[in-house]
């Protein structure tokens, strides 16, 4: 079965799955947003809400569908995954999320599916990790959201802080989606402008590295915040993988940091986190020389340590 490239399938329609279809809507990317859920009443309700907006936005066909009809997409959007409740570890929380991942991913690949599955449900990166072992497709053609939202939030944070526009900030969160995330500030500017060097440029000229923590702190802490004040994030991350979907679509070769499955990048092997990849139509084309002093890469690799530990308790490498 050809792939339709303007085709796109999501997975779970919680606030996540609605709002990343509401935003594809709006992007005018694709011609056709197939909608799953375990609850097909509720893919079907949300679907219709969006599809009322067409008016309004570029034509498509929006509709709650099944895995048969996600066969041929382009692109496998999956938010599935279950909330944490009170009392519940976080690791309970990551195999039950597994779980679900056991029931989604086969059925997806038993279809000869050919296109690329991207994971924005949480934990991300052991969930990519998860979706590659179940699935058994091509490194490049499975990866996660990774840190695309925390690295925006990043240059927000910078942004407010500079008085800059964001889009002329280069910054990266890097490691793991999580707490053990970090900022890659040896390799960040402002258009070419060290940071440090553009801190002083608008005023700044002590405390650089008090306020790179602070700002590092926020973006850490960003999520648990806006859960703290409205129960859930989800605005964020859907135009994260409106942005991922973009540069596969339209072939960008963009630079994104998603979370992949590793293979000896910094001495880092079999996990899934994220660095700075080039994303285009065939998924993941190639990494890219990011450079790292030695303290970022004794983070990245403790990061990737704490998610084999992780991956380690979750029995995924005897599937």
């Amino acid at each position: 079965m050809a792939v339709n490239l303007r085709k796109v399938g999501i997975v779970g329609c919680g606030f996540v799955g609605s709002a990343t279809a509401f935003a594809l809507m709006q992007s005018g990317l694709f011609s056709e947003i197939v909608m799953l859920d375990a609850d097909r009443a509720k893919a079907e309700g949300e679907a219709l809400d969006i599809s009322h907006g067409l008016p309004f936005a570029s034509p498509a066909s929006i509709y709650a569908g099944d895995y048969d009809d996600i066969a041929d997409a382009s692109i496998v959007i999956i938010t599935a995954g279950a909330a944490q409740k009170p009392g519940e570890t976080r690791l309970d929380l990551i195999k039950k999320n597994v779980g679900i991942f056991k029931s989604i991913i086969p059925r997806i690949a038993e279809r000869n599916f050919k296109g690329i599955l991207l994971i924005v449900a949480n934990p991300v990166d052991v969930l990519t990790y998860a979706a590659k072992k179940l699935s058994g497709l091509p490194d490049d053609r499975v990866f996660g959201s990774g840190t695309v939202l925390d690295s925006a939030r990043l240059r927000y944070n910078l942004s407010t802080h500079l008085g800059v526009d964001p889009r002329s900030i280069h910054a990266f969160i890097i490691g793991e989606h999580g707490d053990s995330e970090f900022a890659a500030w040896s390799s960040a500017n402002v258009s070419g402008i060290e940071i440090s060097h553009f801190c002083e440029m608008r005023g700044y000229f002590h405390d650089h590295d008090v306020a790179k923590e602070n700002i590092a702190d926020e973006v850490k802490n960003a999520a648990y915040d806006i859960i703290s004040k409205k129960h859930a994030t989800y605005y964020g991350i859907a135009m994260s993988a409106k942005r991922i979907c973009e540069a596969i679509v339209r072939d960008e070769k963009s630079i994104l940091p998603v979370s992949s499955i590793q293979h000896g990048r910094y001495g880092i092997n079999d996990v899934a986190l994220s660095v700075p990849v080039i994303v285009g139509k065939d998924g993941i084309e190639s990494e890219v020389p990011f450079a790292l002093n030695e303290s970022e890469i004794s983070k990245l690799r403790e990061s990737a340590k704490t998610l084999k530990e992780v991956i380690k308790s979750c029995d995924l490498d005897e599937e």
